[in-house]
Parts: structure tokens; C-alpha cells; sequence
């Protein structure tokens, strides 16, 4: 039984959108590939949330790569080991059970639609499903949970509203190249890490930009609204590891939209993380990761405080998900062309060891 929402598909999109993809061919060539972003970045951004949602309806509650610590790291110790096991608790499953009930039996996730190879729509694929290695994640706790991997509502969220989609209730939760961090486990639940990466500076290929050092004086700095990107730019401001003429002023609701904004010539340089960095590489072939890893991040399934019974089920999915190869699969088929080099495997490709408080 096919029960995916069919409005994620770029809905509105008309002819134009039509008439683009059927003149395109794979993913290759810079100026179509430009036109691709460009084109789904605008359509994002004018459908509401709600847009994406077909039914309506909402959701319950109505090892490190880098060598320098993530932001705020001084106000709490290793945020990604800080989840519930998945074993403990009461035996009370008020939450997973509450979702079970539902008369649109369905788990409601937050996710991105536009970064490739995590989160996007593949205008060459005429399904019009969602696709990558988020999108993987949310269909095996759906079935973990559900016991069908398609009972799933997707819901697209810019990166700027995860935190406020959780906690409004609007998503059961978020899966969404989402880091944890110490501000943000104040805010929401975390599962345990399911991957890590760190912070990387993205410019074009004939930029004098080398990393994140003294090249960026002077640049214009882009990064999302929210993010750990732009903490981190904060941050550095401040201890001075970005030198002070930085202009780290634009700031997007979408990461992707930096990346359109480097294409028009608005900004130097994108700071965001690794993983999406080296996917947007791949997209647009005049744009290259400039030097290493600058910080250190770990994603996490992010859930509202409180939900400790759901929590302990994804943790209890990811621990098989591992185990039984699954995220070994889905890391090869998604991001080891834009993230490992050759025989060459990234640091990423190996899942982060979970542990708990």
C-alpha cells in the first residue's frame, strides 16, 4: 500500500516547471543544474508549510571529526551523548501508542525537499517521491513504529522552524540534517547521533578563498537562519578565528538558498555543514569545499521534550538500523559519490558511536 502524502510534490509549480525538467537531462551541467536550484528554492519558499501537508492535521502535543569544540560547548559536555537508552523507562508507551491511534494512522516528519542526496525531489523522477538518506531514516522508523516503511506525512520545514515545529506540535518530529548542540537540548528531545560531520566553508573554484582562516577578510559570508553555521560565524567573530571584516550578514531560511546566492554572484562563500557542502559540490561543478572540517557535528532525530517513550523507540531503530546494514546501504547509495574520494573513505562513512546519559 503506496500511503506517501503526494503533496510533497512541487505543487503549483505549473507548466514552468514542467516544461524545465522535461528539457533537462540527469543532473549534469552547471547552468541547468543552477536553474534546477534556483527554480526549486523559489517554489519552496512560496508554499506555505501547509502546502506540503495534503490532509492537514497535526502532530502529537498539539567519534568527533574535527579538532575544535562546537558553540556554547563550554555550557554543557558532549550534547550528542545526552539521549535516553533504549531500554529503561516505565514500560508506558503513551506517546508511540497515541500515534498508533490515530484514524490517519501516519507518522508526521519534518524534512528538507531540497538537499541533495538528503532530503530533495529529483525532477528526473517521475514518482515525485521524496529521496535520501534522511528520507531512508524516516521510512525505516515508520516501519519500526507502523510497520509499514509508507506511512509517513511528510511536512517540509525550513531550516529556520525546526525547533518551533516540534515544539507547536506540528511534526511528531524532525529528521533534518539537525545538529545537536547545547542550546538546542534545552529546546528539544534528541535521539541518539546517526551521523557526523562538521562545519566547512564552500566557494567557487576560483575563488583566493582557502578555508575558514584569514581568506574570508573582507568576504560575504552566507549561512542559515538558526543554524550551527551561522553560531559558529558568531562565535568566531568574537574569539577572532574569523577575522573581522567578515560580512556574515546574509543569513536564509534554507541553507540551499546560500548556495543560490553564490550562483548569482550575492555572496563569496557559504559556511554550512560538511555533508550538504559536498552535495551542493556536486551539484554545481564551479563551487568546491575549501579546506577541513572546522568544528565537530552530530545529527540527531529531534522530538518534543517529554516524549521519552518515542525517543527510546528511535534510538532502538537506529541501534538495528546499524547493526542490520541498513545505514551501511544507505550511506553508499547516497552519499558516498559526493562524500568519499576514491577508495578513499570521508570520516563520515562510519556511524557515530551512540551513547547515553
Amino acid at each position: 500500500m503506496n500511503v506517501r502524502d503526494d503533496s510533497v510534490r512541487l505543487r503549483g509549480a505549473g507548466s514552468p516547471w514542467r516544461r524545465l525538467r522535461a528539457g533537462l537531462r540527469g543532473w549534469g551541467g552547471v547552468g541547468a543544474m543552477a536553474s534546477v536550484c534556483a527554480l526549486a528554492v523559489v517554489f519552496a519558499l512560496l508554499l506555505p508549510l501547509s502546502q506540503y501537508d495534503g490532509d492537514g492535521g497535526t502532530a502529537l502535543g498539539g567519534r568527533g571529526v574535527a579538532h575544535s569544540s562546537q558553540v556554547r560547548a563550554g555550557d554543557c559536555e558532549k550534547p550528542q551523548d545526552k539521549s535516553l537508552s533504549p531500554s529503561g523507562g516505565d514500560g508506558k508507551t503513551p506517546t508511540v501508542d497515541a500515534i498508533k491511534d490515530r484514524k490517519d494512522r501516519r507518522l508526521i516528519v519534518g524534512v528538507d525537499t531540497n538537499s541533495y542526496r538528503w532530503g530533495y525531489l529529483d525532477p528526473n523522477n517521475p514518482s515525485g517521491e521524496l529521496e535520501g538518506f534522511d528520507i531512508d531514516l524516516v521510512h525505516r522508523i515508520a516501519q519500526d513504529i507502523l510497520g509499514d516503511r509508507d506511512a509517513v506525512r511528510f511536512k517540509a520545514i525550513p531550516t529556520s522552524r525546526r525547533v518551533e515545529a516540534i515544539q507547536k506540535g506540528e511534526v511528531d518530529m524532525v529528521v533534518r540534517t539537525m545538529t545537536i548542540n547545547c542550546d538546542r537540548i534545552e529546546q528539544v528531545a534528541f535521539s541518539a547521533p546517526y551521523f557526523v560531520t562538521g562545519q566547512q566553508v564552500l566557494a567557487p573554484k576560483t575563488s583566493t578563498i582557502t578555508g575558514y582562516n584569514d581568506t574570508l577578510a573582507g568576504k560575504r559570508i552566507c549561512s542559515a537562519t538558526g543554524s550551527t553555521a551561522y553560531d559558529n560565524l558568531e562565535a568566531g567573530r568574537k574569539n577572532r578565528d574569523l577575522p573581522a571584516s567578515a560580512d556574515i550578514r546574509t543569513t536564509v531560511p534554507n541553507q540551499l538558498d546560500c548556495l543560490v546566492k553564490l550562483q548569482l554572484g550575492e555572496v563569496d562563500a557559504v559556511v554550512t555543514d560538511g555533508a550538504l557542502a559536498a552535495s551542493q559540490a556536486a551539484q554545481d561543478p564551479t563551487v568546491e569545499l575549501k579546506g577541513g572540517l572546522f568544528t565537530d557535528e552530530y545529527y540527531g532525530v529531534a522530538m518534543k521534550r517529554g516524549s521519552d517513550d518515542l525517543v527510546r523507540q528511535v534510538n532502538r531503530t537506529l541501534e538495528d538500523y546499524v547493526k542490520d546494514g541498513g545505514w551501511e546501504a544507505s550511506y553508499e547509495k547516497w552519499l558516498h559519490p559526493t562524500m568519499d574520494q576514491g577508495d578513499k573513505k570521508s570520516a563520515s562513512a562510519t556511524p557515530p558511536t551512540a551513547r547515553y546519559k
